[in-house]
C-alpha cells in the first residue's frame, strides 16, 4: 500500500514562496507518475503540475506556469512543489497523487490517480 504525506503548507502574503513536500512510503517512488492538486473553498480540485517517473516531462496548468516548479527526489522517496510569486488565488488545500503509470504522458484527471496525500493548507493573503 503506497501512502503519501504532505507538508510545508502555511500561511504566506502575496508574492512570497513556499514550498510544499510530498513524502512517499510502501513503494518506490520510481514505479510512479506524480502530480499536485489543488482545491479551493467551494471549487472543483484542480490539475496543477505532474512529472513523469523519470521526472524528464513536466507538465503545469497555465495558472501557474513560470511560478510553480515540481520536482522529485527518487532516492528520497519525496516530490516537492516550490511556489513562487503567489497569489491570493492560490489559496487552497494541495494535495499529492500518485498514479502507476510507465507512459510520459501526464493525465490531469483525478480520477487517475489511485492513491493521495491528506492535502495540506496554503493560505496567501492579499
Amino acid at each position: 500500500q503506497v501512502q503519501l504525506v504532505e507538508c510545508g503548507g502555511g500561511f504566506v502574503r502575496a508574492g512570497g514562496s513556499l514550498r510544499v513536500s510530498c513524502i512517499v512510503s510502501g513503494r518506490s517512488l520510481t514505479d510512479y507518475q506524480m502530480s499536485w492538486f489543488r482545491q479551493a473553498p467551494g471549487k472543483e480540485r484542480e490539475f496543477v503540475v505532474g512529472i513523469v517517473r523519470a521526472g524528464t516531462v513536466r507538465v503545469y496548468a497555465d495558472s501557474v506556469k513560470g511560478r510553480f516548479t515540481i520536482s522529485r527526489d527518487n532516492a528520497k522517496n519525496e516530490v516537492y512543489l516550490q511556489m513562487n510569486s503567489l497569489r491570493p488565488e492560490d489559496t487552497a488545500v494541495y494535495f499529492c497523487a500518485a498514479r502507476f503509470a510507465r507512459t510520459t504522458v501526464i493525465l490531469k484527471d483525478d480520477d487517475d490517480y489511485q492513491y493521495w496525500g491528506q492535502g495540506t493548507q496554503v493560505t496567501v493573503s492579499s
